[in-house]
C-alpha cells in the first residue's frame, strides 16, 4: 500500500490556528464504519451516540511547557530548545536551533539566568543532549519559562496555554498534546459517567514523532517511533469488565488507541503495563480491543489517517474527510472531531 493512497486536499484557511471558546462546540462528525453513512452533530451530542455500559478510555498526559526560548554564552545569540525525552540527570535530548552552533560545549541561557544549560552530546540524528542547571523543582522552572510546542501548521501564538491541555490531563510528559480530548469539558465528562458510561485513564506521552512525515513510498518501510505508557490496573479492570458485559471499548484519540492495541492480549484481555510502544497501525490490522474511536482531522498522508482508516475502511475514511472539507470542518489540533462507531 503507497502513502499516496492516504493522500486528500485540504484547503489551508479550514486548518484551525486557534481553540473554539468553548470546548464541546466542536462539530462533530459521526462515522458508521459498516455503512460508511455520515452524520454531522456537534461535540456536546456524544453522549447521545455512548450506551450505559459503554466505557471510554482518555489519555491523561499532560503537555510539557517544552519549548524554550534563550540566548547562546557568551555573545548572546538567540537560541530555541525543544525538550523531548528525559534522560536522567537533568539531562534531556532536545530538538536545537540554530544547530551549526549549539554544538557539544556549547552553553545557553534562558530568562536572564534562572536557567543555564550545556550541550554535552550530539546524536546521530541531530537531536542534541543537553544538562541544565537551575534552582528547585525543573517542572516549575518549565511552567514560568517554557511555551507550549504548538504543531509546526499552527502560526498564531496560543493566548492561554491550558487550552493546548486536555481538562483532565495529571501526568506530565507529552511533547504535544492528545487532542482528541481537548473537546471534553468537566461537565460533559459529569454527563457521560451520569449515563452509566465507564470511564478509564492511561498514560500515552505523545512524542513530536507524531508530526514526522511519512516520507517512504510504501507504508510498510515507515518506521514509527516509540513513545512511553501506561496502562493501570483500575483501567484494565474497567475494560475487562466492559468486554465481559458485551459493551464498547471507545478509545478517545489515536494515542489512548496505540495504548491498549499495543498491550492487548489476542482476546482482547487487559493487563497493567508499563513500557514503550512504537504500535504502527495502518490498514490490514486487527484491532483486539477498540470498538470505537473518538478523534480529530488528521494530516494526509500521516500515521494517525492511516490508523483511523485500519479501523474504518481507507475508502470510507476519505470519503468522509471529503464531505468534511465540503462542508467545511475544521481541521487538526484546535479543530473539530469525529466518532467513529
Amino acid at each position: 500500500m503507497k502513502t499516496s493512497d492516504f493522500y486528500y486536499d485540504l484547503p489551508q484557511e479550514l486548518i484551525a490556528q486557534t481553540p473554539l471558546d468553548k470546548r464541546d462546540t466542536s462539530r462533530l462528525m459521526t462515522l458508521d464504519r459498516e455503512t460508511g453513512a455520515v452524520e454531522h452533530h456537534h461535540f456536546y451530542e456524544l453522549p447521545d451516540f455512548l450506551d450505559p455500559g459503554d466505557c471510554l478510555i482518555l489519555n491523561n498526559s499532560r503537555v510539557l511547557p517544552a519549548r524554550l526560548l534563550g540566548q547562546r554564552l557568551p555573545g548572546g545569540g538567540a537560541c530555541e530548545v525543544l525538550l523531548l525525552i528525559d534522560r536522567g540527570d537533568k539531562t534531556w535530548e532536545c530538538l536545537v536551533r540554530p544547530g551549526r552552533k549549539m554544538r557539544t560545549g556549547a552553553r545557553l541561557s534562558f530568562g536572564n539566568g534562572e536557567l543555564t544549560a550545556e550541550v554535552v552530546k550530539e546524536l546521530p540524528d541531530g537531536n542534541r543532549l543537553v544538562r541544565f542547571d537551575y534552582e528547585g523543582i525543573f517542572l516549575e522552572v518549565l511552567e514560568h519559562l517554557g511555551k507550549m510546542p504548538l504543531p509546526p501548521y499552527i502560526k498564531e501564538e496560543l493566548q492561554d496555554q491550558e487550552r493546548y491541555q486536555t481538562v483532565y490531563s495529571k501526568v506530565v510528559g507529552s511533547a504535544a498534546a492528545p487532542t482528541a480530548g481537548l473537546h471534553f469539558t468537566p461537565e460533559l465528562l459529569e454527563k457521560i459517567a451520569a449515563e452509566g458510561v465507564g470511564i478509564g485513564y492511561v498514560t500515552l506521552h505523545v512524542g513530536l514523532g507524531t508530526f514526522r512525515p511519512v516520507k517512504e513510498e510504501e507504508i510498510t518501510d515507515h518506521e514509527m517511533h516509540s513513545e512511553y505508557c501506561v496502562i493501570p490496573q483500575e483501567t484494565a479492570d474497567l475494560i475487562n469488565q466492559t468486554k465481559a458485559n458485551g459493551c464498547r471499548v471507545i478509545c478517545v484519540g489515536t494515542t489512548s488507541c496505540r495504548t491498549l492495541e499495543s498491550w492487548a492480549a489476542d482476546d482482547g484481555h487487559m493487563e497493567a503495563k508499563a513500557g514503550w510502544t512504537s504500535i504502527y497501525i495502518y490498514p490490514g490490522y486487527r484491532f483486539k480491543v477498540m470498538d470505537g474511536l473518538v478523534t480529530n482531522f488528521h494530516l494526509p498522508e500521516s500515521t494517525l489517517i492511516m490508523l483511523v482508516s485500519a479501523f474504518a475502511g481507507r475508502e470510507r475514511v476519505l470519503a468522509a474527510y471529503q464531505e468534511a472539507v465540503k462542508e467545511r470542518y475544521r481541521f487538526f489540533s484546535f479543530g473539530d472531531a469525529m466518532f467513529l462507531r
